[in-house]
């Protein structure tokens, strides 16, 4: 059981390496080779996601990005903005977010929800605990 833990400043330049570690971190873990693409993918939206959100509402703080291997493969990716940046994006389910339609104002900041969900069966969105942020959770089973 590893945990990786990222945090970079909110710049564009810094979604790849995450990408690439993330990969990287999900074939370590024993994720199918026919599911890296979409890992990749996912991990990119949703920090793409996070950096956009940081540079609309002038967050310096970094992006958090946490990969997990007890179980599953699990990806945090965290960001600082304004709760009412993601309001009624709490708690929903991947099912959700599918038929979640998107404004242009999401659309905007890279939100692709709907895209993540087409990528990750197992999606969580929601508040973070110290109520400034939000997680965006991405599970992928592991093949040990």
């Amino acid at each position: 059981m590893a945990t990786v833990r990222l945090s970079f400043s909110p710049a564009p330049v810094h979604v790849r390496t995450a990408r690439l570690v993330g990969v990287a971190v999900a074939r370590r873990a024993g994720v199918r080779e026919d599911l890296l693409d979409e890992v990749r993918l996912a991990i990119g939206e949703a920090c793409t996601r996070a950096v956009a959100l940081h540079r609309q509402y002038h967050v310096p703080d970094p992006v958090l990005v946490e990969m997990d291997d007890a179980g599953s493969y699990t990806v945090r990716v965290i960001d600082r903005a304004p709760i009412e940046a993601s309001i009624g994006l709490a708690a929903l389910d991947a099912d959700q977010l599918a038929n979640e339609s998107l404004n242009e104002d999401d659309l905007t900041t890279g939100v692709g929800f709907a895209l993540l969900a087409g990528f990750v069966e197992d999606l969580q969105v929601r508040p973070v605990v110290e109520g400034v942020g939000t997680e965006v959770r991405m599970v992928w089973p592991v093949g040990r």
